[in-house]
C-alpha cells in the first residue's frame, strides 16, 4: 500500500501538535494563496477542538501565521499576533457552530489590502495534513500535498472541455477534478490537482480564457 512520508514523520514545524499548528498553519496559508495579496482583515472562526483546545495548542497563532504567509517551519510562528499587527493585519476570532464538520476546523474570511475577498473552510485531519472543504461558500476538496488549480469561472457549456483541453496541450495530466456550483448558470469553480507543476505563462493563459474569472495556482506545500 503506497503511503506517503510525511505520515510517518511528519512536517517540519513549529509547535507543539502538527495537527493544531502545523495543519493549522497550513489552512492559513491556503487562504493567502486564494486572496492572492496581503490580507488586511481576517475574520477566523473555530470549531470543535480546535475552539475548545485551539488556544493551549497555538492554533490562533498558526492561523495567523498563515495567513501572513509563513510556513510550518517559520521561526516567527509564535509571536505572529505581533508580526500581524506590525504588518496592518486586523484579526478576530469566534467559535463557529457547523454539522457534519471535521473537529479541527477553520473558517478564514479574508480582506485584502485592494478590498478582494476570500472565505476558505479547512480542516487539519492529522499529521500535519489538511483537507480545504469549502471556497466561498463552495463545496471543494483538496489537501495540498499535489499541485492545484482553483479556477473561477462563469457556468456555461463548454468551460470544462476548454480548461481540460488547454491543459492537455500542454502536456498537463490532471489527478483529480471536482465542479462546484451553488446554482446553474451562476458562478462555479473548478479545483484540479495535477500531477506536475504548471508553468506561469500557462496559468495566464488559462486567465485569458473567455469567462475564466480568476485562477489560483498553489504548488504543492
Amino acid at each position: 500500500m503506497p503511503f506517503n512520508i510525511f505520515d510517518i514523520i511528519g512536517p517540519v514545524m513549529i509547535g507543539p501538535s502538527s495537527s493544531h499548528t502545523a495543519g493549522a498553519v497550513r489552512i492559513g496559508r491556503v487562504g493567502w494563496k486564494i486572496l492572492g495579496e496581503k490580507a488586511v482583515k481576517a475574520e477566523i472562526g473555530l470549531f470543535g477542538s480546535f475552539a475548545m483546545t485551539g488556544k493551549g495548542h497555538g492554533t490562533d497563532r498558526a492561523l495567523v501565521a498563515g495567513i501572513l504567509g509563513m510556513t510550518t517551519d517559520d521561526e516567527r510562528i509564535p509571536r505572529s499576533f505581533e508580526v500581524a499587527k506590525e504588518a496592518g493585519l486586523d484579526f478576530t476570532f469566534s467559535e463557529v457552530k457547523l454539522s457534519q464538520a471535521h473537529p479541527n476546523t477553520a473558517i478564514l474570511q479574508l480582506t485584502g489590502v485592494s478590498g478582494a475577498q476570500c472565505i476558505v473552510q479547512g480542516a487539519s485531519v492529522g499529521g500535519g495534513n489538511i483537507v480545504i472543504t469549502k471556497l466561498n461558500g463552495m463545496e471543494s476538496a483538496f489537501t495540498g500535498e499535489q499541485d492545484t488549480l482553483i479556477i473561477a469561472h462563469k457556468d456555461m457549456p463548454g468551460m470544462i472541455a476548454m480548461i481540460t483541453a488547454e491543459l492537455a496541450e500542454h502536456g498537463i495530466n490532471i489527478g483529480s477534478f471536482r465542479l462546484s456550483r451553488p446554482q446553474k448558470g451562476l458562478q462555479a469553480v473548478m479545483t484540479i490537482e495535477l500531477d506536475t507543476g504548471i508553468d506561469e505563462a500557462t496559468v495566464s493563459k488559462l486567465r485569458g480564457l473567455h469567462d475564466v474569472g480568476n485562477v489560483v495556482y498553489m504548488a504543492a506545500h
